[in-house]
């Protein structure tokens, strides 16, 4: 191979991982995957639910709990079976404080790339290693990376399951200025949006991700909301409200 055409060949790549990179960012793949799942709720209530992945963390959990406990917020908090067992005091103040307890899956893998028995295993696992930390049994399910096909969807249900999704993604493991996230989904919030954050999880983990800047954006993006006349509700709450809804 002749320089030219290996040169050729990195820049074929570099612009290839550059649009990874850049959709990765600024895309939200859960767009393409909402059908028969729940990622909003058709009302007119300015009432959002706040939601968090892939914890529970001893690092962030406790500080983005003191933070709604100071502003009198609930919240749902999608667990990984992996972390309420390694950090269960942290799990257990979740459940304590009033917030609402979701299904992660028991380790974060990917179940896109499962057979459908092998999907809602680790689903049971995970409720399992929650049920058994927290004493809470679970059937809100939020795919890891919303990677979700509709065979699994189909089985989930099948098993009482609810597939939760986002309408509103922070983006925080980005570690986007905390001002930024605030703007963004303060600017585009509608009443009946789930929004997504993280209290634990990093770009290639479950951990070792900085978590400072979701701390404060929680803070000023309720603070911001609430100015505007917003509630803010767990999952099942606003699942029961789009329910009065569709039936009125």
């Amino acid at each position: 191979m002749n320089r030219k055409n290996l040169l050729l060949i990195i820049l074929i790549l570099a612009v290839v991982l550059a649009l990874f990179a850049v959709l990765t960012v600024f895309f939200d793949q859960a767009v393409l995957v909402r059908q028969n799942t729940v990622y909003r709720a058709a009302i007119r209530d300015k009432v959002v639910a706040i939601t968090f992945d892939d914890g529970p963390s001893a690092a962030w959990t406790p500080l983005i709990l003191d933070e709604l406990k100071q502003a009198g917020v609930k919240a749902t908090f999608f667990m990984l079976g992996t972390q309420a067992v390694k950090y269960p005091d942290v799990a257990r103040r979740v459940a304590a404080e009033g917030h609402e307890i979701g299904n992660h899956s028991f380790d974060h893998h990917g179940i896109f790339f499962y057979s459908a028995q092998e999907a809602a295993r680790e689903v049971k696992e995970g409720e399992k290693a929650i049920r058994d930390v927290t004493g809470v049994t679970t059937k809100y399910f939020r795919p890891p990376k919303a990677w979700i096909n509709d065979q699994e969807k189909s089985v989930f249900a099948g098993m009482g399951y609810k597939v939760i999704l986002w309408s509103l993604n922070s983006k925080d493991w980005v570690t986007f200025d905390d001002k930024y996230i605030v703007a963004f989904l303060v600017h585009n919030a509608r009443p009946g949006d789930i929004i997504l954050f993280h209290d634990s999880g990093s770009v290639f983990g479950v951990e070792g991700g900085d978590r400072h800047e979701t701390v404060k954006a929680v803070a000023g993006l309720i603070a911001k909301l609430k100015a505007k006349g917003y509630r803010f509700v767990t999952i099942s709450e606003l699942i029961r409200m789009d329910a009065k809804n569709v039936h009125h």
